[in-house]
């Protein structure tokens, strides 16, 4: 799964052609072209023609995400997308009833089953965004779903659902680790963190990447290129971390060989398998 998304609304061209031109360090691990909260409603029927036009020719070379919108707009916009060749949905507001709704619209477009090793075209998997009350009583079930690759949270609405003052660290974090306890009860990929709108104080926005990051969140939205850089620096591993995580399941390794299923690390700390687990698992990622 990528490590970091980058928000672009699906009726602005020009910003499309700029993100879809970022390389490097630059270069989100995917794009999340938006049909919904960044598209006013007189533009919406633009904006679903524009991406389908941009899927079609082949331009997206690195992960596309689509962002379709909520409620009636909902499957025409998956129609089209899906049509275009879009693979990973992002369902906003998301709830068990939608993506049982949306698995059954897959189905009848012929692209929910498993991958068929004759065709280009993979299945179609979802970024479930859990951004309502329903949808937080809902995450166990989104989770386990087969079509849902990952969860991801959207703190704006959820809040204004709720009632938490944005900000209102202390309400939050009960909420996220829901989702992140959620995601690894069914199986998905580590959730995706929330946007932060401040995108001029990076130094403030890799500090709360970081404890995202330490929370088990495994990725992050941005709605603004200069953030992609310090997401994939922070949910990145470092080459130190990887020779450490290396080294240790080397010597763990060797240990179980020899029948000891209990070492010490260099600093002389107990290390067992639930702790040379979260090493393979980094490794895994890289």
């Amino acid at each position: 799964m990528p490590r970091s998304y980058l928000y672009v609304p699906g009726d602005q061209p020009r910003r499309i052609e700029s993100a879809l031109a970022l390389a490097g360090s630059a270069a989100p691990g995917a794009l999340i072209l938006d049909l919904e909260d960044a598209v006013a409603e007189a533009a919406k029927d633009t904006a679903r023609a524009r991406v389908a036009d941009i899927l079609r020719s082949g331009r997206c070379s690195g992960a596309t995400v689509v962002r379709v919108n909520a409620g009636a707009r909902r499957d025409d916009d998956i129609t089209a997308v899906v049509a275009a060749g879009a693979r990973t949905v992002c369902l906003p507001k998301s709830t068990a009833d939608d993506v049982a709704a949306v698995a059954g619209l897959l189905t009848s477009l012929d692209v929910s089953g498993e991958h068929d090793p004759d065709s280009d075209a993979g299945p179609v998997r979802l970024i479930a965004l859990v951004e309502s009350a329903v949808g937080m009583r809902d995450l166990d079930e989104l989770a386990a779903h087969p079509i849902v690759a990952t969860l991801a949270i959207g703190e704006a609405d959820l809040c204004s659902e709720l009632g938490i003052r944005p900000g209102n660290e202390t309400a939050l974090w009960p909420l996220r680790m829901r989702v992140v306890a959620a995601a690894a009860a069914g199986g998905c990929a580590p959730p995706t963190g929330p946007v932060s709108t401040d995108f001029r104080d990076l130094t403030a926005f890799a500090e709360s990447c970081a404890t995202l990051r330490d929370a088990g969140f495994g990725a992050r939205s941005a709605i603004h290129p200069a953030q992609v850089p310090v997401i994939e620096e922070v949910f990145g591993p470092s080459p130190a971390a990887l020779a450490a995580a290396r080294e240790l399941v080397e010597r763990y390794d060797e240990a179980l060989r020899a029948g000891v299923g209990v070492i010490l690390d260099d600093r002389g700390r107990m290390v067992d398998e639930a702790v040379v687990r979260a090493a393979r698992r980094l490794l895994d990622d890289a």
